[in-house]
């Protein structure tokens, strides 16, 4: 079985990263957070030979979702978020679009409910419910590879914000020690935004732990 890689695309004026997850030399190609410009997202990852999608979100914030109807549309494929009470990404104002003046939704094709692990093709994804930037807030684990791709849970040497809509900073921080600090220090960690770090630097480095 070929090795499984990730691949990133920063888009959009927020300087969200939008995470593929695929095996070298296969059709099949996850992507994970789509924050605008789904159509041309399509263009340029079915342009490397990809054929079948699914499209992950961590959470519902409209930088992270933007994207999603229009990837789907063309993809003709799912959309996967974690389930919450409410739904963020089907909710303009709580997912923020609204108050920027661009009110979006998505409504996803599955929803996951708490921890869980399912199967994409030949790919084991574990999910990992981590609230606290969002009520919503998930992380993806691809435990064979050593990497998770966190949305905006931590980033390098920070953490999501909290003061928006569900947020909660004392969730956050049980949800980083007890959710991707159990993990393997040498676990990669991909964030919504920012550079790419590790279990390990983050557990001697991270200023809020």
């Amino acid at each position: 079985m070929a090795d499984l890689k990730i691949g990133r695309m920063t888009v959009g004026m927020y300087g969200t990263n939008c995470y593929l997850v695929y095996r070298e030399g296969g059709e099949q190609v996850i992507i994970i957070d789509p924050p605008d410009a789904g159509a041309k997202i399509y263009d340029k990852v079915k342009a490397l030979g990809f054929e079948t999608f699914h499209i992950l979100l961590t959470h519902g914030h409209f930088d992270h979702i933007m994207g999603a109807n229009e990837l789907r549309e063309c993809a003709g494929c799912k959309i996967y978020a974690m389930d919450s009470e409410p739904r963020l990404c089907e909710d303009t104002r709580l997912n923020v679009s609204a108050q920027i003046g661009h009110p979006y939704a998505v409504k996803a094709d599955e929803y996951f409910h708490g921890d869980t692990t399912f199967t994409l093709g030949d790919v084991e994804i574990k999910v990992f419910a981590t609230p606290g930037h969002t009520a919503d807030s998930c992380c993806y684990y691809f435990e064979e590879a050593g990497f998770m791709v966190c949305g905006d849970t931590i980033f390098e040497e920070s953490v999501g914000r909290t003061d928006l809509p569900t947020g909660s900073g004392s969730q956050l921080d049980k949800s980083v020690r007890e959710k991707i600090f159990t993990l393997p220090d040498s676990t990669v960690l991909y964030p919504g935004h920012g550079d790419s770090t590790t279990v390990e630097h983050e557990k001697q480095y991270n200023p809020f732990f």
